[in-house]
């Protein structure tokens, strides 16, 4: 039997000229939460904050999806946001540019990768657990020290909760 495999395009740093594309794909994204009534979101982000990150990672050309990492003030490198077209997704391309973003962070000498999300987001932890991500000791998570862009603030108290997760480098 011949089944149909859809290739995942090569994950890369992302050009300059394509970051204007970003903020709305980031906002394409974002539509996967309109029925889990979190919200509103935050803005998505924009072309100097793009600018500004340690890197941004795309999967296709044009884009369809693409991660960015920040410098958090602690000096750890930070997951900010993880963005695949809901036309793209459930294809292998969120998986991807996690996976390229790990790769990134122990590269570059990081020794984890941290990000927040939202925990009632119900595939948010399985999808990170099984990347190899696991929730770290509130003793070690400090709110201040997250980007203030995409703030976890929601109209929900019980759905603004945070999670902070590191991927241990190996």
């Amino acid at each position: 039997m011949l089944r149909y495999v859809r290739a995942v395009p090569d994950i890369r740093a992302a050009r300059p000229d394509e970051l204007e594309q970003l903020p709305a794909l980031e906002e394409a994204s974002d539509t996967l939460f309109l029925s889990l009534e979190i919200g509103p979101l935050p803005p998505p982000g924009t072309v100097e904050s793009l600018r500004a990150a340690l890197v941004v990672l795309v999967a296709g050309d044009p884009p369809v999806g693409f991660t960015r990492i920040d410098r958090l003030a602690d000096g750890a490198a930070h997951l900010e946001q993880l963005a695949v077209h809901p036309d793209h997704g459930r294809q292998g391309l969120g998986r991807a540019l996690v996976t390229a973003a790990c790769r990134w962070a122990g590269e570059a000498g990081y020794p984890e990768l941290t990000l927040a999300t939202y925990r009632d987001v119900p595939w948010n932890g399985p999808f990170y657990a099984s990347a190899g991500f696991v929730e770290v000791s509130a003793k070690r998570w400090q709110p201040e020290q997250a980007p203030r862009r995409r703030s976890l603030n929601a109209s929900r108290p019980c759905r603004s909760c945070s999670v902070r997760v590191a991927w241990p480098r190996t």
